[in-house]
């Protein structure tokens, strides 16, 4: 089947801002540097452009502890501006995908300032998740879940309830059973729509509903009280409703690892696309990768959703670098400084991931940077402002390794990221943070940039890159070969040894150049013409 909707094979590229561009010489990224940047992202050849939460937010989580959905963070801008760039960004042909933050809000938010002003019994209460604690005195939590940030989900206030939040104490967890937050959310998304956005990326997709009980977990593993529950549907067929008045597209973030129940978020009545997380989180192995890939394809051939590829995210150590160590695999549970990596190997993998992934039938997202070969930063535990190391104990180094602001010029106070005399960036960056720089590998035909070029560029013009047919093809052990349409082939020899091209007309890239007798060397990708 050919795909008929942009979003079936579009490639998008994701803006996390306060790293991207900035604009006002303050050391953050912001608005006008993104939009002096998007004839950057046109010729890169992107479809899409998500970002993550860009509304005033104090920050305590990255933006993703909302205080006012309707309006821009300070820090990034103005709501004018934000109406400025969805539109300069769609005149280049570049649609614009919005973060909704549903399961959560700020501690600054209006509702629950009111909440905690209101008192116990309140109905402003009732849009949260308030309740007395146990014990004599109520000096315990109500229940015992625990946190997605490691460290407890109850805070209790000066009343004596207790309030329950799955993330920070900053991110009051809201109460999805109330019709009130069904219907502001409902409102937020046209609000968006409205404004030109093409789609929305939700994200924590799996955790807004909770058991009305909040009964406890019956042990490390059970999380069913607050994950993947069947009141969900209810709430994305709604939201479809939504987003089909305005051609919208919902996105998921849906860590839900039993393949039929992540599937019915993508019933033809809810969700559009979810992101793949069995794919990200695979190692750099040949049969992994090639039991991931069909099980992405198993999973959402019944319900006809495209699948959605992707290496690496804002939360996520980056490609480079986690491809270069002992474990190529990604897990939070197992991130620690000092892990070591070779960055040599790092590189030559993520070149030849770059086009397995862009080679796969669906759409395909690319994390800021990641175009640039950018490696994971090991942040001095004196800047990190990533809650999740914090609340570790200090034994996460958190996500801001992968957050660092981009190198644009290989000189400068800031490599061109933002006012050559501006102040030092949110994040610092590390010294040899130009060699990486997008004016450094401008015009180097072998550069990781000019890779992303090409491959995007063939992408959105040879045909046998749309529709969702793919066909495995024979090949030795350690090498993925397998046949899209139109005569395009993909090949990826993760052996030790070179291997055999199948027979072609014409070699249309590679990730690395082929060995002298024209083999495919050790991790190096290749996509040919039959």
């Amino acid at each position: 089947m050919v795909a008929d909707h942009w979003w079936h094979s579009a490639a998008i590229y994701q803006v996390y801002v306060r790293s991207f561009a900035d604009g006002d010489g303050d050391g953050t990224g912001d608005l006008t540097g993104v939009r002096a940047r998007l004839p950057y992202l046109a010729r890169l050849g992107v479809d899409a452009i998500w970002f993550t939460p860009w509304y005033r937010s104090p920050l305590a989580d990255g933006g993703y502890d909302v205080a006012d959905y309707r309006a821009i963070d300070p820090a990034f801008g103005t709501l004018a501006e934000a109406e400025k760039l969805i539109a300069e960004a769609r005149d280049l042909g570049i649609r614009v995908i919005v973060d909704i933050v549903p399961n959560h809000v700020s501690d600054q938010h209006p509702w629950f300032r009111a909440a905690l002003a209101a008192g116990p019994g309140s109905p402003e209460r009732e849009l949260f998740h308030f309740r007395p604690g146990r014990g004599a005195h109520g000096e315990l939590p109500p229940n015992n879940w625990p946190s997605q940030f490691a460290g407890g989900t109850w805070t209790r206030v000066p009343d004596g309830e207790w309030y329950l939040h799955l993330f920070t104490p900053e991110q009051p967890d809201l109460n999805w059973a109330h019709p009130a937050v069904r219907q502001e959310h409902e409102d937020v998304l046209r609000f968006w729509f409205e404004r030109g956005a093409a789609g929305v990326r939700v994200d924590s997709a799996a955790l807004l509903a909770k058991d009305p009980a909040l009964a406890d977990a019956s042990g490390a593993d059970d999380t069913s009280g607050y994950v993947d529950r069947d009141e969900l549907h209810a709430v994305y067929r709604s939201w479809r409703a939504v987003a089909d008045e305005y051609d919208g597209v919902l996105i998921g973030e849906l860590w839900v690892p039993d393949p039929e129940r992540f599937a019915r978020y993508l019933r033809p009545d809810e969700l559009h696309t979810a992101f793949n997380f069995d794919f990200l989180t695979c190692p750099w192995d040949a049969s992994e990768l090639r039991a991931s890939i069909d099980r992405t394809l198993a999973h959402h051939a019944p319900v006809g959703a495209p699948a959605t590829w992707v290496l690496c995210n804002h939360d996520v150590t980056r490609t480079v670098t986690r491809y270069g160590r002992a474990d190529t695999r990604f897990d939070f549970a197992a991130k620690r400084f000092g892990t070591p990596t070779d960055p040599g190997l790092g590189l030559r993998r993520a070149r030849a991931a770059a086009l397995l992934s862009l080679a796969l039938p669906g759409s395909v997202y690319l994390y800021q940077g990641e175009e640039l070969g950018l490696p994971e930063v090991e942040v001095d535990r004196a800047h990190i402002q990533d809650p999740m190391h914090a609340r570790s104990g200090g034994v996460d180094p958190g996500r801001d390794g992968c957050r660092v602001p981009l190198p644009w010029t290989a000189h400068g106070a800031t490599y061109g990221f933002g006012d050559p005399d501006a102040r030092e960036t949110w994040l610092p960056q590390p010294p040899d943070w130009g060699t990486y720089a997008a004016e450094s590998q401008n015009d180097d035909p072998r550069s990781m940039l000019s890779l992303y070029r090409s491959a995007l560029h063939l992408r959105a013009c040879q045909p046998g890159f749309p529709g969702r047919e793919l066909t495995w093809l024979s090949a030795p052990r350690g090498v993925l070969a397998f046949a899209r349409g139109q005569g395009l082939v993909c090949v990826v020899n993760l052996d030790a040894e070179p291997a055999r091209l199948p027979p072609h007309h014409q070699v249309l890239l590679t990730s690395d150049p082929l060995d002298g007798d024209g083999r495919l060397p050790r991790d190096t990708a290749a996509w040919l013409r039959t």
